[in-house]
């Protein structure tokens, strides 16, 4: 099989779907692997540790895409890459189509299969492709958060650990997944006062027993999340259904509720974000205002550690990309049901009931597209 890399052209993104590490197992596997130009470089890869692997580099993300009859990306295509796919081609990166019903329209439209790195399952009921990018993105929420609440950012001007003789900062994680542990862990280390909000009993006994105290644990009532909102510096939404929209909650409404300066950071905004007043931005312009409350929603935090972001993703798509090659897609997914998860459009179907039902459109189930 021929793969094909091209460079991520979302605005500040600088991860690269191949590693040089991964290029050279595909060509050691008797695949080709071909590269756009510069595609490695903002994540400390060279065209040179490419070709010293064997993988061949091409000059423009228009040569890739023909060569290609696979293309490995990090983010969901853009719409002049969504243009360059074409039936029968195989696409394997994030998608997060339940909020993006254009991107959804151009790949039905294309005839292109896709298999979505955050539908992907694991034996333990786990998201292993979305894990590694939870993970930076939990831990980097505390840090975005913090100088968000920095007063020349519009925040409140308060330090997340404090000093002796002022408190420190009240920070309030929904979700207590993947992210949420993370993002807890770290602001808890950094000196605030963390407490996590989640509906599963077994996983807030989990983080309790887990973390013996160094941050509490809340149930995720509505009633209890505005109230525990309401004394909160920092908010960070961390609240994931697989392929699902991420639901609502907290209103604009009760924005007027929260502490004036008060910040919000919406990890979960790739599915559409948990806050309604949510809306994507970059690294580049990453916040702004509404009623006195500062929103961080970059739709690719990870994107900021793009070297540590790219070896961990490249280190869990790698036996999927592997498996994808060697036996092509449809072998693929019929070996193994947690790729076949993955499977979100196949041949201008929608193939992931959570994506057809978040945009009222038709689908059927990926065992149907393997038949």
């Amino acid at each position: 099989m021929k793969i094909g890399c091209p460079k991520e052209i979302k605005p500040q993104e600088f991860r690269v779907g191949i590693t040089p590490n991964a290029a050279l197992e595909a060509v050691k596997a008797g695949h080709s692997v071909v590269i756009e130009t510069n595609a490695g470089a903002g994540a400390g890869f060279e065209d040179a540790d490419y070709t010293a692997v064997g993988a061949e580099i091409l000059g423009t993300a228009a040569e890739v895409f023909e060569a290609a009859d696979m293309i490995v990306k990090v983010k969901e295509p853009q719409a002049v890459e969504r243009k360059l796919l074409r039936e029968g081609q195989v696409l394997f990166t994030y998608l997060h189509l339940a909020p993006d019903p254009e991107q959804t329209k151009d790949l039905l439209a294309s005839g292109a299969t896709c298999i979505a790195y955050e539908t992907v399952t694991d034996r333990n009921g786990g998201l292993p492709l979305l894990a590694p990018m939870s993970e930076v993105a939990g831990k980097l929420a505390p840090q975005v958060g913090s100088w968000t609440l920095q007063k020349a950012n519009g925040g409140r001007g308060v330090l997340m650990g404090g000093v002796p003789g002022v408190g420190p900062a009240k920070v309030v994680v929904i979700g207590g997944g993947v992210v949420g542990t993370h993002a807890a862990r770290v602001a808890a280390g950094m000196g605030a006062d963390v407490t996590v909000l989640d509906r599963s009993l077994p996983r807030m006994r989990y983080l309790d027993d887990a973390f013996s105290g160094v941050f509490k644990t809340s149930f995720a009532s509505a009633g209890n999340t505005i109230d525990l909102a309401r004394e909160a510096d920092l908010i960070i939404g961390a609240v994931l259904i697989p392929g699902a929209a991420a639901p609502q909650l907290i209103t604009r409404a009760q924005l007027s509720e929260l502490k004036t300066g008060a910040a919000l950071v919406d990890v979960a905004i790739d599915q559409g974000g948990c806050f309604e007043t949510s809306r994507a931005t970059t690294h580049e312009d990453p916040i702004y205002e509404v009623d006195g409350i500062m929103h961080y929603c970059v739709a690719n935090m990870p994107g900021a550690v793009a070297r540590t972001s790219t070896i961990a993703l490249g280190n869990a798509t790698m036996p999927f990309m592997m498996a994808l090659a060697n036996k092509g897609w449809k072998q693929a997914c019929a070996d193994d049901a947690h790729l076949l998860a993955g499977l979100n459009v196949h041949a201008g179907q929608i193939t992931y009931a959570a994506v057809g039902e978040a945009l009222d459109m038709a689908y059927i189930t990926p065992e149907q597209a393997i038949a």
